[in-house]
């Protein structure tokens, strides 16, 4: 059970008014919460404790929330985190997975979705380093001729429409194909789809 008021929410975002309504939002529900306007003024900051997650926008001036979450990284200052954005990126959302996010959640954001998402990328962390480590491997015999292709377009980051075309099927067959795929791999969210499809594709590419 996480203590909310004994961790730190640390948010990178440029815009004022969104730092000062997360800023509320948390606070209002029990987090401690820390502010920042860039990647830079974080770095710079050094929070090591308490312990605590980062909510990253994707889309900052300067170096972006990617390359944040490299640098922490390189730096073994790693903690966990969950990207933000304004824009629905597939082929960045798979980068900010396959670099250790725990979640990403696209603005406007729901506040119970917000708080779930930090509670879970907290307790997993302090659980256990990785998130793919509290997942459970899927067979890819589990999975049809379809779903396999599809779930490759997912790893390489492709968007539904690509996969689409590649396939020669509609967009809404693949976003079908990819709801069924979540419920298969018992994957609550596309960062836990992306933690799970990623061995089975490896394994598939090496037979």
């Amino acid at each position: 059970m996480i203590n909310r008021a004994e961790t730190v929410i640390h948010v990178v975002d440029d815009d004022p008014a969104m730092r000062t309504a997360l800023r509320r939002l948390l606070s209002q529900a029990g987090y401690a919460v820390k502010e920042y306007a860039s990647a830079g003024e974080f770095l710079v900051a050094d929070p090591v404790a308490p312990p605590g997650c980062l909510l990253l926008d994707l889309e900052l001036p300067g170096p972006g929330g990617l390359d944040l979450q490299r640098a922490l990284q390189r730096l073994g200052r790693e903690m966990p985190i969950v990207f933000i954005s304004a824009h629905s990126d597939i082929a960045r959302t798979v980068m900010a997975i396959k670099g250790g996010a725990f979640d990403f959640l696209l603005k406007p954001i729901d506040a119970q979705t917000l708080f779930a998402a930090l509670d879970n990328a907290l307790a997993s962390a302090a659980v256990t380093p990785s998130p793919a480590e509290s997942l459970q491997p899927v067979d890819a015999s589990d999975l049809n001729a379809r779903e396999q292709v599809v779930l490759r377009g997912i790893v390489a980051g492709r968007l539904n429409k690509q996969i689409a075309a590649e396939l020669a099927l509609s967009e809404r067959t693949v976003k079908s194909c990819r709801a069924g795929l979540m419920r298969k791999l018992h994957a609550r969210s596309f960062a836990d789809l992306v933690i799970l499809a990623e061995p089975i594709v490896r394994r598939k590419a090496s037979i």
